[in-house]
């Protein structure tokens, strides 16, 4: 089965005058993983999709939402995986993938058939982004051990953090997608800090092993007008280009960062002093 959900865009004025409900009823995707279902949010920041797939007693076929009036789900769409549980297996058109927990795969533009399956008796929680495609590159698995990894942050300032690129253009060629996950170190809080924005993309972030009774307090808005999302583990929050995007826990966990838009320099950047944040 397959749930979609629509989420139009919103102008910073507008989110200023949020209350606390409105600003989750828009932002926070609070539900990703449902026994036997996929579940997707579909929006209007570039059109990016989030959603999961949980397949727990059946497979699982991508199908066509109305959103996107297509005869199949990939005709004009690339789509990225990542599996954050147990090991799992995806099919495409027929050949099959196996990831292991923090592996990734980029599926192309023109695939007819994903499929999504539980490996022997382990449970696996994929986590899909997909963006709008002008050209179809072939699907590609992508290890850690393929990953180009980048260590950030410092102990003292409580952000020391490994970031893995996978879903990224040094590594796979896509048209727009990218996607990384980043793991904090014991005793790190912050991520992404300092912060910063990049108005010619939008991302999305997908907090996990985040441990029980927990959270995670997601910081979004334009740099002098932020405002905060409370979250718990397995829960996706939507990011517009206008914002920025950077969390602090109660205890380190990991994220998955997921980008569309303009280009694909990761490094395309507009960084915001710490002390300038309001």
């Amino acid at each position: 089965m397959t749930i979609s959900e629509f989420r139009y865009a919103h102008h910073p004025e507008d989110v200023k005058t949020y209350t606390t409900e409105k600003l989750r009823e828009h932002f926070l995707i609070p539900t990703l993983f449902e026994d036997d279902t996929i579940r997707l949010v579909y929006t209007m920041y570039d059109r990016y999709i989030v959603g999961g797939a949980f397949p727990v007693s059946k497979p699982l076929v991508l199908e066509t939402i109305d959103e996107l009036k297509a005869d199949y789900f990939l005709e004009r769409r690339e789509l990225g995986i990542i599996n954050v549980g147990g090991k799992g297996i995806v099919k495409v058109d027929g050949v099959v993938y196996e990831l292991s927990k923090k592996e990734a795969l980029y599926v192309g533009k023109g695939v007819k058939e994903v499929i999504f399956e539980r490996s022997a008796d382990e449970q696996p929680y994929f986590y899909i982004n997909s963006a709008p495609a002008h050209h179809a590159y072939p699907t590609q698995k992508v290890s850690k051990t393929d990953a180009e990894v980048i260590e950030l942050g410092e102990q003292r300032t409580a952000n020391r953090r490994t970031l893995n690129k996978l879903i990224v253009n040094s590594i796979v060629k896509t048209c727009q997608l990218q996607m990384g996950l980043t793991e904090l170190h014991e005793g790190n809080v912050w991520n992404t800090m300092p912060s910063h924005t990049h108005t010619r993309r939008m991302e999305a972030y997908f907090y996990f092993d985040l441990p029980e009774g927990q959270t995670v307090s997601h910081f979004m808005g334009q740099p002098h007008e932020t405002r905060h999302i409370f979250m718990q583990g397995n829960q996706a929050v939507i990011s517009p280009e206008w914002s920025i995007h950077s969390g602090c826990g109660t205890s380190n966990y990991s994220f998955i960062w997921g980008m569309a838009g303009e280009n694909l320099d990761y490094g395309d950047m507009d960084a915001v002093p710490t002390a300038g944040l309001k």
